[in-house]
Order: C-alpha cells, then structure tokens, then sequence
C-alpha cells in the first residue's frame, strides 16, 4: 500500500492551484479570549462546492488519463463529496456518475444534478450504493473515485494545510476533524512533513467514535449506527486512512453533542461565517479538554459549510 508523502501533497497542490479557492484563515480574538489559546481557522467553508472535498476530487480527476477522462467517474455519496467529484468533473470536460440513495437531502440531490452529473439514485444501504456504482462501472468503464479510500483525494485534501502553514509557520498544533479520514489523513501528513514537532490532532463525535476507538486500540474498527448532528462525519475510516492516521497522528479526542452545536452556534455568532457540525468538532474538543490546549497556538481546519437552514440544531 502507497503512502502518501508531503511531496505529493506539493505536486497536488501545483495541479489543482489554479481551480480551486486558496481559502481564508481567520481568527477571532473573543474566541481566543473564551478558550484561552490562539486559534487559526482554515475556513474551507469558503471552498468551491462549500467544503475541503472539492481539493482532494480535483485533484483525482485531473490525475486521470486522458482515456479515463474520456469515459468519466464515479462514486457513490450522499454528500460533499458527491457535489466536489461533479464540479470537478465538469470543469475538466469529464462524465460524472453519482450514486445518490434515495433518502439524500433535496439540497444536496439538485446541488449535485445542478453540476451536471447524471444521478442514479439506490436504496439507503452501502449495499445497494457498492452494487449500483460496480453496475455503472461495468457499463461505462468510469474510474471510482472514492471520497477518502483514493491516494489521489487524500493528496488533495492536504492542500488546505499545505496552505495553512504556508501563513502561519509556527503552530503548535493542528487539529481537523476525521470521518473517514481522507481530510486527517492528507492533513497529518503534510504537517509531519513539514515539522514533526507540531503536534497532529483528530476530532471526532462521541457518538461516532471509530477512529478514536481504533487509534488507540491500533484494530481498525468500523462503526455501528453512529448518530451525531456531525453528518459529515459519519463514515469509518479505510485501512489505507488508518495505516496514515496510525503513522502521522499524535492523537484522537471526542466531542459530546452538545459542546458541537454549542461551539457551531458560536462560531456563527462570534466569527459571522457558517460552519457546519462537522466543523464545530475541531473547536468543540478544545472545549471539553481545556488543560490540554490552553496557551496554545492552533491551527483548525473548518472542513465546510454546508447546512441545511430549515434543520438547524440550535
């Protein structure tokens, strides 16, 4: 199995620099002041599409051959990354095919079939999701672009830090959040890659703690019906996400539910910007674990925005 290195993280973000939004990194000194620490938010909310995933699905299309481009991709996802994989495929003159269950949010079902995709839509299991896509394989011969089991998406992801650090060279710690741990992955290694010493954290939902559960038992541990607002967040880690994580991340906190929507709701009071609960991980840990980062200089990548407003949880 091929890991990732920093320089592949340059090579991506060479390729994919001149597509995507070198996003903001903002702070708010009230927030600095409630939390004790210096906190640098990477706020990939301001990303195309709304989220970090559109680095990483840029970045995997235009590693294509022109023969792959010429039959398309595919993957299977209710979420950013199906809307990053569409756009990114349209803006390179490629078919994208999304697999979407049937149950995905009206929102994110018109934002991907308003990128041009052609949407086949499934029953709600990863059954039904795998099988669909292998079914469209079949037939088109399109690439499967997976949103974090890719070496190329996990290379695009780590851009956001590349850039992070590029502005601020002297932090102490990053955190990002891990779902299925493209973003921590290419994250971790990119910062490792450039300063060992800066320490590498993971947040994660209590309510969804299987890489929190598998970094410290070191057995990689799928989910089972993890609940958490933080939808984006959902998803267990690959053996290729945790053979990284495992190598390159220092540690994994948890957040309760709570702290998530209290620090999502203050983000948006405090900051004006509009995060989403799986972004509100990464300031909710520091939150429940005060002795640990206080007097800190943070680095926190806000992975996206995306939200739906009739739905709030708070």
């Amino acid at each position: 199995m091929r890991l990732p290195r920093l320089s592949d993280i340059q090579s991506a973000h060479s390729r994919i620099k001149p597509f995507i939004h070198q996003t903001p990194v903002l702070t708010s000194q009230q927030i600095d002041k409630i939390f004790d620490c210096d906190l640098f938010f990477k706020c990939e909310n301001f990303q195309k599409v709304g989220a970090f995933k559109f680095r990483g699905a840029t970045n995997a299309v235009m590693s294509l051959t022109s023969e792959e481009k010429r039959k398309g991709v595919v993957t299977h996802s209710s979420g950013n990354h199906a809307a990053a994989l569409a756009l990114a495929a349209a803006m390179n003159d490629t078919r994208a095919y999304i697999v979407m269950p049937e149950s995905a949010p009206v929102v994110k079902k018109n934002a991907v079939a308003g990128y041009g995709a052609e949407i086949t839509f499934c029953k709600p299991t990863l059954q039904a999701r795998e099988e669909t896509t292998r079914i469209i394989m079949e037939k088109t011969g399109a690439t499967l672009v997976h949103p974090y089991d890719n070496f190329n998406v996990i290379c695009g992801q780590g851009t956001a830090a590349l850039e992070l650090l590029n502005e601020e060279d002297d932090l102490e710690i990053v955190i990002a959040p891990v779902g299925g741990g493209g973003l921590l992955s290419g994250t971790s290694t990119c910062v490792k890659g450039i300063n060992k010493d800066i320490q590498v954290i993971g947040a994660e939902p209590l309510n969804a703690n299987d890489a929190y559960i598998s970094f410290t038992t070191g057995k990689l541990t799928p989910s089972v019906n993890p609940l958490t607002v933080a939808d984006g967040l959902l998803t267990s880690l690959s053996e290729l996400t945790f053979s990284v994580i495992r190598r390159n991340v220092d540690k994994i906190f948890t957040a309760k539910e709570e702290s998530i929507i209290a620090c999502m709701l203050l983000v948006w009071e405090r900051m004006k910007i509009i995060i989403e609960p799986s972004s509100a991980t990464v300031l909710a840990i520091i939150k429940e674990n005060p002795d640990v980062f206080r007097g800190k200089k943070i680095g926190l990548i806000i992975s996206g925005g995306n939200v739906d407003f009739r739905k709030l949880p708070f």
